[in-house]
Order: structure tokens, then sequence, then C-alpha cells
């Protein structure tokens, strides 16, 4: 199991666990974090391969989940955040241990195989023409960037894991498992869930314009997390959380309340 590495804001309170999206780390949500570290305990995590979490040799769902459910305790439960591959390993944690989860909200993603990567392949496909050994700065890797992944917010958010090295460059994340393994990270482990069932207060939380969480996909919902109920952030994207981040934060001191 992935040793993770974690960020603890706030001493008193209900505890409040954040699980980023695929090439994010713990510290995207900072902001968030410290809105409610007055009145809650709140731990930001790095997903194994991302930010300063150990390497594995694939990417695994329940693996995931269960790495960050060693970090949780059922005389404590939790409310569990997760965004996008962090709203999918949220989601197995919740269904493998229960009883660690007092609720539970998902952020654009849902239970299902999405049988595509988006546009993360494309983003793959960029950071990798880098030539790392060549790079001279992090504007020169920005410019490098540009064709790949046209949007400025999205590259300064992929540049985040990039390190200097020495007197180089090198990716913070495990570029080569994650990027080979798109199709992992955009699944769903159905079999190994069948038969589980959440059944604590469950909150979804959708951007606008997003198509990651439709109509088609509410029976998916349903079958695992039979309490859900869902909230559609107008004006946002799939990143909800960066893109309308007090709004997103509204929505979630009510849930917490």
């Amino acid at each position: 199991m992935a040793d993770l590495f974690t960020t603890t804001l706030g001493e008193s309170g209900s505890r409040v666990v954040f699980c980023h999206g695929l090439f994010g780390q713990g510290r995207n949500w900072t902001q968030a974090g410290k809105a409610l570290a007055d009145d809650h305990r709140v731990l930001l995590v790095d997903l194994p391969n991302h930010g300063r979490s150990a390497w594995t040799e694939r990417v695994d769902h329940l693996e995931m989940a269960d790495a960050v459910a060693a970090l949780l305790d059922a005389d404590d439960p939790v409310t569990l955040v997760g965004h996008s591959m962090g709203g999918k390993v949220a989601m197995a944690l919740a269904l493998r241990h229960p009883e660690r989860v007092a609720r539970l909200c998902v952020v654009d993603t849902a239970p299902v195989d999405y049988g595509r990567s988006g546009p993360f392949s494309g983003y793959v496909a960029g950071m990798r023409a880098i030539d790392l050994p060549t790079l001279g700065s992090r504007a020169e890797a920005d410019e490098r960037l540009k064709e790949s992944v046209p949007d400025p917010v999205v590259r300064g958010f992929l540049l985040q894991n990039l390190r200097r090295d020495g007197d180089g460059w090198r990716w913070q994340m495990n570029l080569d498992v994650l990027g080979d393994q798109l199709d992992v990270v955009s699944g769903w482990p159905a079999d190994a869930l069948a038969g589980a069932r959440y059944e604590g207060p469950t909150l979804w939380v959708r951007g606008e314009h997003s198509d990651y969480v439709t109509a088609e996909h509410e029976d998916a919902v349903r079958r695992w997390f039979p309490l859900a109920r869902q909230v559609t952030v107008k004006g946002a994207g799939h990143w909800v959380h960066s893109e309308q981040p007090e709004v997103f934060l509204s929505v979630l001191r009510r849930f917490l309340d």
C-alpha cells in the first residue's frame, strides 16, 4: 500500500478529508481547506503517484481507496470530498469502508466507466513531448505545452507538477504509469463493488458546463448511493471548486452543517 503525504489544517471540529483529481495534489484543495479550518479538522491527501506520495506500478481505484482509508478511523468518521479521479477513490472508499465515512461529497464524476480519457491523453502527450534535459525554465515549459494544452489555467495546473531536480527538471507525479493507464483512471471497478451500497448522506456536485455527470448516470449513482442528492453549480465546468470556489464552498458548508 502506498505511503501517502498529507497536510493537516485546523485543530477542532469534525474531520473533512479531500481527495484531488488526476495530475493534482492535496494542495489543490488548500483554499477550501483553509476556509473550513476554523470549524473542522481538515486533511488534504496526495493520492498515490501524485504530489509527494509514493509511486506504485499500476493505477487501481480500490488500492487508492484502501490507502486513504488507512488514514481514517471508524471511531472518528469523516466527511469525504473527492473530485474527478479523487471522487472515484472517495466513492470506492465509502463503499468498502462505510464505517469510516460519515458523509460523502463527490465532485463532477460518476460511478461509471467513461470509456474515454477526454482531454487528458492530449495533456499526457504534451507533457511527454517536453524534453526535460534541454528545458531551461518553467516559462519555456509553458511555451512548449501551449499547442497541446491551449488553456492557460489547465497548463498552470499541469505545470504545478514540474519540479527542479538539481540542475534539471522532473515531473513530480508518476507520468509514465498515469499516462499509460488513463483507461483505468476513466474506468470504474463495478464488478469488484457489485452489491455494495453506501447509505450515508451523499452530495453530488456537478459543473453546469461539464458532461461528466449527466441524466444517463443517475441509475448508476442510485445503485451504489441511494441517498444521493445533486447540486449543479452554474458557470462551472469540470473543475468546479477552482472555477466557482465561493459557490462550491457555500454548498459544501451547507452539507457539513
